[in-house]
């Protein structure tokens, strides 16, 4: 498997560095054969190349087998004519990554605020509320008059049916149970297109236990007990706060894990931004993108019908439980360790096995 990494801007070498240790480590374990093509993307591709992401990397990108992507400084890529694109948006649009899959769990040895919970949040990635993502040219936000801003959003039923049949499929191999997030109350046509399709693709899975929730009432429901859900489908800007939540709702954010996936081409990354103010200083959490990277092989090995990636995923996940739980980790979550020498001993923990 030849992976290319992009390990992005402000903390994002130092986490990365450490994913890449673990990725390795496993590939050893496992005689996975990982290969790893280093770029750049984000700031100091901007400085060499004039852009933040160029076509020759969205090649080399396609003819890999997968892309870890770093935090990227997003917030200061403003302006595409001078070369400043999110490159999270350009890798999920190109590469038609529609589903954004955010696991959110406990973990033994962290304070369980709301009680111990295991559950995933399945977003849409390719349309809805995003500017960047509903037209082939330029963006969906108009600026009619000095005084007012129209903002568009796109809704299809391909996106809403693939999104629903990603989530079915993953509630099949956990506790095979969906629930729908949406705001079709308000947003009559566009949430009840998704609802609808939703509703579709369960009937395909009478094994699934189906339910549906208003957006603004899964947020206060999901603070108060979220050991109610698992698998929770929903569109893409609301999929992308609620994934947030959650992810802090198990105790950091450092610990959201993401994949973006497609048919043909799958993204770690990230749940996290840049956090340029803690940058260099060796403490950031590494544990987002080492459950990315592990999330990474599991795609893989599931697309490859080769069961070794998808073992080495589950040997990842199991070493961050027993790292947090020794205290082997970062202050965010409970530990003492820098993120190099939480690498360090996370590692030696899965060479151990």
């Amino acid at each position: 498997m030849k992976i290319v990494v992009l390990p992005g801007d402000g903390i994002g070498p130092e986490t990365m560095a450490v994913a890449v240790d673990v990725l390795e480590a496993a590939s050893r374990r496992f005689g996975l054969n990982l290969q790893f093509d280093h770029d750049i993307a984000g700031h100091d591709s901007l400085k060499k190349h004039g852009a933040t992401v160029t076509p020759a990397l969205l090649e080399k990108v396609k003819a890999a087998d997968g892309l870890m992507l770093g935090p990227m400084a997003t917030y200061d890529f403003k302006d595409e004519a001078r070369g400043e694109i999110n490159p999270s948006m350009y890798f999920r649009k190109k590469l038609d990554l529609h589903a954004n899959i955010r696991p959110a769990r406990t973990y033994p040895g962290m304070q369980a605020r709301l009680g111990e919970f295991d559950l995933v949040v399945v977003r849409e990635n390719t349309e809805g509320f995003y500017a960047d993502r509903n037209v082939e040219s330029g963006g969906s936000e108009m600026l009619i008059t000095p005084d007012v801003v129209v903002s568009l959003r796109r809704i299809t039923r391909q996106c809403c049916e693939r999104i629903a049949r990603t989530a079915f499929e993953l509630a099949m191999t956990r506790s095979k149970h969906v629930t729908m997030v949406h705001k079709a109350n308000v947003l009559k046509l566009g949430d009840g297109m998704f609802l609808e399709m939703c509703r579709r693709v369960a009937q395909e899975f009478p094994e699934v236990r189906v339910d549906d929730v208003i957006v603004d009432a899964m947020m206060a429901h999901v603070v108060r007990a979220p050991q109610r859900y698992d698998v929770v489908v929903t569109t893409n800007m609301f999929g992308d706060i609620l994934s947030d939540l959650t992810a802090e709702l198990s105790g950091s954010l450092g610990l959201g894990g993401s994949l973006n996936a497609g048919r043909d081409y799958a993204m770690g990354q990230a749940a996290h931004g840049s956090a340029p103010d803690i940058a260099g200083q060796n403490i950031a959490n590494p544990i987002s993108l080492i459950l990315s990277g592990a999330m990474l092989l599991n795609w893989h090995g599931q697309k490859t019908g080769n069961a070794a990636f998808t073992q080495a995923a589950a040997a990842i996940e199991a070493t961050i439980a027993d790292t947090i739980l020794a205290q082997e980790c970062t202050r965010d979550v409970g530990g003492k360790l820098g993120t190099r020498e939480a690498g360090a001993a996370f590692v030696t923990r899965l060479q151990v096995g």
